[in-house]
């Protein structure tokens, strides 16, 4: 059977603090000749456009660092799952910082009008600042309040310049109307790092959360299910995978590696889990530093995964003989 798998490549750094995520998606690529695998060149690719030019010149507000460059760089995301999507492929993105996936989800978003959309968001952190509470002006550390329409101003520690106001409400609105995801269906796994402002979110709103110390008691098995039944009201659901869900011992390769985290074996059977309910539409690997790293030993592990994740899919349960979804 011929898989449906489309590469997207997003090699952007704009919205990190720590520059070389943007060689990521390369890293993976010699990882998989060191392995003398073919997986790259089994299947289409698009390469999305960057703006790493930027860069070189003004950061811009330090509340929203490259607001604008980013924002051209989501925007072309979205229109890259969007194409893929309506061409009936499956987007397999492999991207540089985090910020760029709220480009992702409002591609989904516009390939599959009036659905409702889930989101499983494994990573170490939370990714729920704006520019009116983060403590960095990062944009890989706020993509999920851009989705979610979040402005978070009752933990406001200042007040962003009217520009980057602006631009950030704009792209609240990329898939068409904000929010593009509402609490209720996100799901967190492995997140153990996240600042007051973004905690206070998550208890409010009552989003659930597997924590690692979780997922071991239980088994990875299970909190795969439980995740997916959490979602089981929505219609489509995207994964987000950050290698820094890894534990800071296995990823020293990523920008801002935590102690605590999963294994590689842990994650790849998590995301093999995952993945096969066929409701789930699109699969992202993120934040591969390879400047980082020691001979390219994250982005042989995030090869290896990527591999699993990519037979999964292609071992889709068809719709309507998943168990318990």
């Amino acid at each position: 059977m011929q898989s449906r798998l489309h590469l997207i490549e997003v090699k952007s750094e704009l919205g990190a603090g720590t520059r070389g995520a943007s060689l990521g998606v390369d890293a993976v690529k010699i990882a998989a000749h060191d392995f003398a695998s073919r997986f790259f060149h089994k299947m289409p690719r698009t390469e999305v456009p960057n703006r790493n030019d930027l860069l070189y010149g003004p950061e811009g507000s330090p509340f929203a660092r490259y607001l604008k460059g980013v924002g051209e760089v989501m925007e072309n995301v979205r229109d890259a799952v969007h194409a893929c999507m309506e061409n009936g492929a499956y987007p397999l993105v492999l991207a540089g910082d985090h910020s760029t996936s709220a480009g992702t989800l409002a591609g989904i978003l516009k390939a599959r009008p009036g659905q409702r959309l889930g989101v499983i968001w494994i990573d170490a952190h939370a990714d729920l600042h704006s520019p009116w509470t983060t403590p960095s002006g990062n944009l890989h550390g706020m993509p999920l309040a851009l989705a979610l329409g979040e402005d978070n101003r009752a933990s406001a520690v200042r007040e962003p310049e009217p520009a980057t106001v602006k631009r950030w409400h704009a792209l609240q609105q990329m898939a068409g109307s904000a929010p593009m995801l509402g609490y209720q269906d996100l799901v967190y796994i492995a997140l153990r790092d996240l600042e007051t402002e973004e905690a206070s979110l998550i208890r409010e709103n009552r989003v659930k959360v597997f924590t690692v110390a979780e997922l071991r008691r239980k088994g990875v098995e299970r909190v795969a299910l439980d995740a997916l039944n959490a979602l089981a009201a929505c219609d489509i659901i995207y994964i987000s995978f950050d290698v820094d869900s890894l534990d800071s011992k296995l990823s020293q390769g990523t920008g801002t590696p935590v102690a605590g985290g999963i294994n590689e074996r842990e994650a790849g059977k998590l995301l093999q889990n995952l993945v096969r309910n066929p409701k789930v539409c699109c699969f992202e690997m993120v934040e591969i530093n390879p400047t980082l790293d020691k001979e390219n030993l994250m982005a042989e592990m995030a090869f290896e995964i990527l591999v699993k994740v990519a037979n999964a899919i292609d071992q889709q349960v068809p719709s309507g003989r998943e168990e318990d979804v």
